[in-house]
């Protein structure tokens, strides 16, 4: 087991440059099915979602090479295995993004339901009934989708009845290869989806609208391999950002989009925090004590719910009180207890989270329940007083490359025990 150790109370100071996003290197990685040749992806982070992913294409017959350059070679040309199984994908949500590739290009696939995700309002029925509506007939049977699509995808018009990142790449990687036009409409705009979509345009394919709601795919026989470059991590970067501000520090990140944080960055502003941006970095500055703002969670171009549990850890030590609402998951107040036992003072009302600011933080044991969870709880423990001492830290380690030693760049004092 593996516990993140940190001592607290020291404000950040310095730079750090952003990881490639895993939210984006996870799709870009299951259009390699797609390819017709070696694909290279650039800026590809370390982490263990993407280790599954390498993993997963690898025993379906990919050749998988990576360089020292962060730099990874995938080719799928022999792959044989349309089937994602349970033991290769128990740990990872983004198992799904294989469905469509695999069923476009083999005719079938069998893709494992990742521990927790049960059919039903779960997003994952959105991208079944897309494929449906191209000609797909699915079965659920055993934790198992069981697709065939024995006459081949074909063009089709679909509405999402809610915005769904993972449904839109999944549906647009299928109708990449599929015969005919595909329209989505309620597409999600998420700077991840649109790399997506540039990286697939590289390689050959025709897509239009991406970035907007009303996106469209016209099929086509083959794309080839080639080149692909992941975007930069914008959740990561708005992570460290927010260290500075918790902890009344002054932090740029690098190799980062200012254009993919707008919505973040307008808060800070709100907060008081002074922010000076360039093409390719952002710096924050904390006031000498942040100001209580509201937020609500919605899909690109709004609050990213990837960021709600760090912005709540913020508001923890703000002066006056902020309502966070939450609309996207309908469990992702879960850091709420925790953040509780250092000391903040937050009452949960349906989907909302009103948090009164208290002056300090004090250091404590805690455990960490998902990936974002644990992000907020480091930065509720870089900024408490004491030792703060965080468990299950596997969750971190699905969405951020060497968190400890970019902390530890910037002045934190944290370390990894293992016991």
């Amino acid at each position: 087991m593996e516990n993140i150790v940190i001592q607290g109370g020291v404000p950040l100071h310095g730079s750090v440059e952003s990881s490639g996003a895993k939210n984006a290197a996870l799709p870009l990685l299951a259009a390699a099915i797609l390819a017709d040749g070696p694909v290279t992806f650039h800026r590809i982070p370390h982490l263990n979602d993407i280790t599954t992913m390498t993993k997963l294409l690898a025993w379906q017959g990919a050749e998988v090479e990576y360089d020292d350059k962060n730099c990874l070679t995938i080719d799928t040309r022999n792959a044989t295995k349309p089937e994602a199984p349970y033991e290769l994908v128990k740990t990872m949500r983004a198992s799904s993004l294989v469905l469509g590739p695999l069923l476009v290009r083999f005719g079938e696939a069998r893709v494992s339901l990742p521990g927790g995700c049960a059919i039903g309002a779960r997003p994952i029925d959105l991208h079944l009934k897309a494929l449906e509506a191209m000609g797909a007939e699915i079965m659920v049977e055993h934790g198992d989708v069981i697709a065939k699509a024995p006459n081949g995808l074909k063009g089709a018009h679909i509405f999402f009845d809610q915005v769904t990142v993972t449904g839109t790449e999944n549906i647009m990687m299928a109708a990449v290869l599929a015969d005919g036009e595909t329209i989505l409409d309620n597409a999600a705009r998420e700077p991840e989806v649109v790399n997506l979509a540039d990286s697939l345009r590289d390689l050959g394919a025709k897509i239009k609208g991406d970035g907007t709601d009303t996106i469209t795919i016209q099929g086509v026989s083959s794309i080839s391999g080639g080149d692909i470059y992941t975007v930069a991590d914008r959740i990561e970067t708005a992570t460290y950002l927010a260290a500075a501000l918790i902890t009344g520090g002054d932090v740029t990140v690098t190799k980062t989009d200012p254009n993919m944080l707008d919505a973040f960055l307008a808060r800070v502003k709100e907060v008081g925090g002074v922010v000076e941006t360039g093409a390719d970095f952002i710096r924050c500055a904390a006031p000498e004590r942040l100001k209580a703002v509201n937020i609500h969670t919605m899909p690109h171009p709004g609050f990213p719910t990837d960021l709600q549990a760090q912005f709540m850890a913020m508001m923890c030590v703000a002066d006056g009180t902020s309502l966070i609402s939450e609309t996207i998951f309908e469990n992702r107040f879960m850091h709420v207890q925790e953040l509780i036992r250092m000391g903040a003072d937050i009452q949960l009302d349906g989907h909302t989270a009103v948090v009164k600011g208290v002056k300090h933080l004090s250091a404590a044991p805690v455990m960490a329940t998902d990936l974002r969870a644990s992000a907020s709880l480091v930065l509720a423990g870089v900024a408490a007083e004491g030792e703060t001492v965080i468990s299950r830290v596997y969750h971190i380690d699905r969405g951020y490359e060497r968190i400890e030693e970019k902390m530890r760049s910037l002045g934190a004092q944290i370390e990894r025990q293992y016991v």
